[in-house]
């Protein structure tokens, strides 16, 4: 027979449980639901660029890493600004941010385009890229931004491999050469071209090979194998010239709107700032790959290459010293990048160049003229 439980034992057992019952609560870990901050980007490339497809690879990793918690969305050229108008677009909140190059700027400071045009002093993209992280650079090319009033956060990354001369209807064999044509470039290039002789139009990529196929220019310059492959220049132009000063250090810029930056926690700041590390690496390797294998593609489509003339290299030096005196009489800030980009030059190239083997003798070991088969089993 079970022992009826009194009124007031009823009592004491119910406010117990119910204090047992706010203990828990309280114990319970209080879960954030903070709303994803979403922000909308666009790129200087169309879609079908590889080049877009980087700032797509960008975005997905910081994407991936934010895991909800902030998700960038790129769009191609054209979508909400022309590509020439991005970074005016971004600093006044019309896109959160953008992919471009430096370069493209060129028109609001000429300074901008030391950070693409021009021989570096003898530096590659990578070493550029050195410069730019530890040797000044990036603290220059704020200063630039605040000058010109802009409200934005530039990343570089991603070292671009050594770009073509550009696309010829006949091959170009002597400096002369240049002299009389209607050709297409951007940035300090269109100074060093135009110090050639070259009549020079800064078209955006999508617009180059419309141009060249109704011969509204004869020759034109891009990027890079996938990119002027996809692009069409194959069905326009079937020489290639290989190897220029004009663009052989250039990287790409991942724009952001600094009051939009500003206002993230520090813990997304930190996965921005990895994730353009991560993908300045992983397009470099992407570069490799891609370019490579279109590069064989070109060929068997009929394009023929061929290395330009050191007289035209030498001549495009000459062309590049007379183009940075005038605009260093011209530009306070201009002088300044100039005057850092040389003092790290110096140094590094002297290393790299004293430290670095003769690859192409390797290659020439295993692939040239006379090189053993390789043996099999």
């Amino acid at each position: 027979m079970t022992e009826k439980t009194s009124a007031p034992r009823r009592r004491f057992l119910k406010k117990t449980a119910v204090a047992a019952g706010s203990a828990g609560a309280l114990a319970a870990p209080m879960i954030a639901t903070a709303q994803p901050v979403a922000l909308r980007f666009q790129s200087t490339w169309p879609a079908k660029d590889i080049f877009h497809e980087y700032a797509q690879d960008f975005a997905k990793k910081v994407n991936d890493m934010a895991s909800g918690r902030l998700k960038i969305e790129v769009l191609p050229a054209g979508s909400v600004v022309p590509a020439f108008q991005l970074l005016d677009a971004v600093s006044k909140g019309t896109l959160d941010g953008g992919h471009g190059v430096v370069a493209y700027w060129y028109g609001k400071n000429s300074a901008l385009a030391l950070w693409g045009s021009g021989p570096g002093f003898g530096m590659d993209a990578n070493m550029v890229l050195a410069w730019h992280n530890y040797g000044g650079g990036k603290a220059l090319v704020e200063e630039i931004y605040k000058s010109l009033n802009l409200d934005v956060v530039s990343y570089l990354y991603g070292p671009m491999p050594t770009q073509p001369l550009g696309w010829f209807k006949k091959p170009v064999s002597k400096a002369e050469d240049i002299k009389g044509l209607k050709f297409r470039t951007v940035g300090l290039a269109v100074d060093v071209f135009t110090e050639m002789g070259a009549a020079v139009n800064p078209l955006p990529g999508g617009e180059i090979v419309p141009a060249l196929d109704r011969g509204l220019i004869d020759a034109a310059e891009f990027n890079n194998a996938s990119s002027d492959r996809v692009l069409g220049f194959p069905d326009v132009a079937k020489n290639c010239m290989l190897q220029s000063f004009h663009q052989s250090g250039e990287q790409f810029e991942i724009l952001f709107n600094r009051t939009k930056l500003a206002a993230l926690p520090a813990e997304l700041k930190a996965i921005i700032d990895y994730a353009v590390q991560a993908a300045s690496a992983d397009m470099s390797w992407k570069a490799i790959e891609r370019n490579s294998a279109d590069y064989q593609a070109l060929k068997q489509q009929g394009v023929k290459f061929y290395k330009t003339p050191d007289a035209v290299l030498r001549a495009q030096l000459a062309a590049w010293d007379k183009t940075i005196e005038k605009k260093a009489a011209e530009n306070p800030l201009f002088k300044k990048v100039l005057e850092s980009q040389r003092a790290f030059a110096a140094r590094a190239c002297q290393w790299q160049n004293d430290y670095t083997v003769d690859f192409k003798m390797a290659y020439n070991h295993y692939f040239g003229r006379g090189a053993a088969p390789a043996k099999k089993g």
